[in-house]
Protein backbone atom coordinates (compact mmCIF):
# COMPACT_ATOMS: atom_id res chain seq x y z
CA UNK A 1 0.00 0.00 0.00
CA UNK A 2 1.34 3.44 -1.01
CA UNK A 3 1.26 7.15 -2.44
CA UNK A 4 3.56 9.35 -4.27
CA UNK A 5 3.71 12.83 -5.29
CA UNK A 6 5.70 13.84 -8.30
CA UNK A 7 7.44 17.14 -6.98
CA UNK A 8 8.52 18.70 -10.56
CA UNK A 9 11.89 19.88 -11.98
CA UNK A 10 11.75 23.04 -9.53
CA UNK A 11 9.99 22.11 -6.31
CA UNK A 12 11.30 22.74 -3.00
CA UNK A 13 13.82 20.17 -1.79
CA UNK A 14 14.85 21.83 1.28
CA UNK A 15 14.30 19.64 4.48
CA UNK A 16 11.09 21.89 5.67
CA UNK A 17 10.01 21.28 2.09
CA UNK A 18 10.43 18.00 1.87
CA UNK A 19 9.47 17.31 5.59
CA UNK A 20 5.88 18.86 4.40
CA UNK A 21 5.47 16.86 1.13
CA UNK A 22 5.95 13.86 3.39
CA UNK A 23 3.73 14.37 6.34
CA UNK A 24 0.81 14.67 3.89
CA UNK A 25 1.68 11.63 1.88
CA UNK A 26 2.26 9.87 5.25
CA UNK A 27 -0.81 11.24 6.95
CA UNK A 28 -2.91 10.18 3.67
CA UNK A 29 -1.90 6.46 3.90
CA UNK A 30 -1.99 5.71 7.13
CA UNK A 31 -5.72 6.99 7.03
CA UNK A 32 -6.13 4.08 4.37
CA UNK A 33 -4.11 1.87 6.64
CA UNK A 34 -5.97 2.13 9.25
CA UNK A 35 -9.81 2.45 6.78
CA UNK A 36 -8.66 -0.94 5.66
CA UNK A 37 -8.16 -2.72 9.13
CA UNK A 38 -4.23 -3.45 8.40
CA UNK A 39 -1.10 -2.73 9.99
CA UNK A 40 2.99 -2.78 8.56
CA UNK A 41 6.34 -3.74 9.78
CA UNK A 42 8.23 -2.27 6.88
CA UNK A 43 8.06 1.47 5.67
CA UNK A 44 9.98 2.31 2.43
CA UNK A 45 10.45 5.78 0.70
CA UNK A 46 10.77 5.93 -2.97
CA UNK A 47 12.86 8.69 -4.68
CA UNK A 48 13.47 9.80 -8.38
CA UNK A 49 16.12 11.91 -9.22
CA UNK A 50 16.33 14.91 -12.19
CA UNK A 51 18.11 12.27 -14.28
CA UNK A 52 14.66 10.04 -14.08
CA UNK A 53 16.97 7.15 -11.63
CA UNK A 54 15.40 5.87 -9.08
CA UNK A 55 16.25 4.58 -5.52
CA UNK A 56 13.72 3.44 -2.47
CA UNK A 57 15.23 3.33 1.33
CA UNK A 58 13.25 1.28 3.53
CA UNK A 59 13.26 0.24 7.34
CA UNK A 60 11.59 -2.93 8.67
CA UNK A 61 10.22 -2.08 12.04
CA UNK A 62 9.99 -4.44 15.31
CA UNK A 63 6.36 -4.53 15.93
CA UNK A 64 3.41 -3.96 13.35
CA UNK A 65 1.61 -0.47 13.53
CA UNK A 66 -0.44 1.68 11.65
CA UNK A 67 0.34 4.76 13.92
CA UNK A 68 1.30 8.15 12.00
CA UNK A 69 3.73 8.86 14.08
CA UNK A 70 5.84 6.02 13.95
CA UNK A 71 5.30 5.70 10.54
CA UNK A 72 6.26 9.39 10.20
CA UNK A 73 8.98 9.47 12.36
CA UNK A 74 10.41 6.12 10.30
CA UNK A 75 10.15 7.94 6.73
CA UNK A 76 11.49 11.09 8.57
CA UNK A 77 14.70 8.83 8.98
CA UNK A 78 15.11 7.35 5.45
CA UNK A 79 14.69 11.00 4.05
CA UNK A 80 17.63 11.66 5.91
CA UNK A 81 19.75 9.12 5.50
CA UNK A 82 19.38 10.10 1.13
CA UNK A 83 19.25 13.24 1.63
CA UNK A 84 23.31 13.26 0.21
CA UNK A 85 21.70 11.52 -2.70
CA UNK A 86 18.90 14.31 -2.72
CA UNK A 87 21.37 17.11 -2.69
CA UNK A 88 24.02 15.71 -5.31
CA UNK A 89 20.84 14.62 -7.69
CA UNK A 90 17.93 16.67 -7.59
CA UNK A 91 14.51 15.34 -6.41
CA UNK A 92 11.49 15.45 -8.79
CA UNK A 93 9.11 12.19 -7.25
CA UNK A 94 8.53 11.50 -3.63
CA UNK A 95 7.02 8.10 -2.28
CA UNK A 96 5.95 6.16 0.46
CA UNK A 97 4.81 2.80 0.90
CA UNK A 98 3.86 0.19 3.23
CA UNK A 99 4.44 -3.91 3.65
CA UNK A 100 4.39 -6.84 5.50
CA UNK A 101 0.85 -5.79 6.14
CA UNK A 102 -1.23 -7.91 8.65
CA UNK A 103 -4.80 -8.01 9.58
CA UNK A 104 -5.31 -4.87 12.40
CA UNK A 105 -8.21 -7.12 13.89
CA UNK A 106 -6.04 -9.64 15.10
CA UNK A 107 -2.87 -7.84 17.00
CA UNK A 108 -0.44 -9.28 18.97
CA UNK A 109 -0.42 -7.47 22.25
CA UNK A 110 2.64 -5.75 23.72
CA UNK A 111 3.66 -4.78 27.26
CA UNK A 112 2.62 -0.57 27.80
CA UNK A 113 6.13 0.33 28.43
CA UNK A 114 5.22 4.03 27.28
CA UNK A 115 1.90 5.47 29.03
CA UNK A 116 0.30 7.62 26.05
CA UNK A 117 -1.23 6.74 23.59
CA UNK A 118 -0.74 7.69 20.40
CA UNK A 119 -3.55 5.52 18.51
CA UNK A 120 -6.21 7.53 20.23
CA UNK A 121 -5.53 10.75 18.51
CA UNK A 122 -5.27 8.57 14.97
CA UNK A 123 -8.95 7.40 15.83
CA UNK A 124 -10.09 10.87 16.39
CA UNK A 125 -8.77 12.36 13.31
CA UNK A 126 -10.23 10.00 11.48
CA UNK A 127 -13.58 10.00 12.95
CA UNK A 128 -13.65 13.46 12.30
CA UNK A 129 -12.64 13.57 8.93
CA UNK A 130 -15.14 10.75 8.06
CA UNK A 131 -18.44 12.52 9.16
CA UNK A 132 -17.10 16.21 8.34
CA UNK A 133 -15.04 15.00 5.21
CA UNK A 134 -11.20 14.98 4.15
CA UNK A 135 -10.35 18.32 4.80
CA UNK A 136 -12.18 18.97 8.26
CA UNK A 137 -9.01 18.66 9.83
CA UNK A 138 -5.47 18.95 8.39
CA UNK A 139 -2.10 19.69 9.86
CA UNK A 140 -0.78 23.17 10.67
CA UNK A 141 2.38 22.41 8.52
CA UNK A 142 -0.49 21.12 5.16
CA UNK A 143 -2.31 24.43 5.76
CA UNK A 144 -2.36 26.27 2.09
CA UNK A 145 0.21 24.09 0.97
CA UNK A 146 -0.95 22.50 -2.80
CA UNK A 147 -1.02 18.50 -1.31
CA UNK A 148 -1.23 17.28 -5.18
CA UNK A 149 -4.32 15.26 -6.87
CA UNK A 150 -6.20 13.41 -4.91
CA UNK A 151 -7.57 10.66 -6.83
CA UNK A 152 -10.29 8.26 -5.47
CA UNK A 153 -9.59 5.10 -4.58
CA UNK A 154 -10.92 1.36 -4.63
CA UNK A 155 -11.36 -0.69 -1.55
CA UNK A 156 -8.74 -2.44 -0.75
Amino acid sequence: MGTQRALGRHADTSRAGLDTALIGLVDRLTRRLRAAHRLCRTVTIRLRFDDFSRVTRSHTLWRSTCQTRTILETARGLLVTASPLIEEHGLTMLGIAVSNLTDGRAIQLALPFDRENPSALDAVVDDVRDRYGPNALTRAVLLGRDLGLSVPLLPD
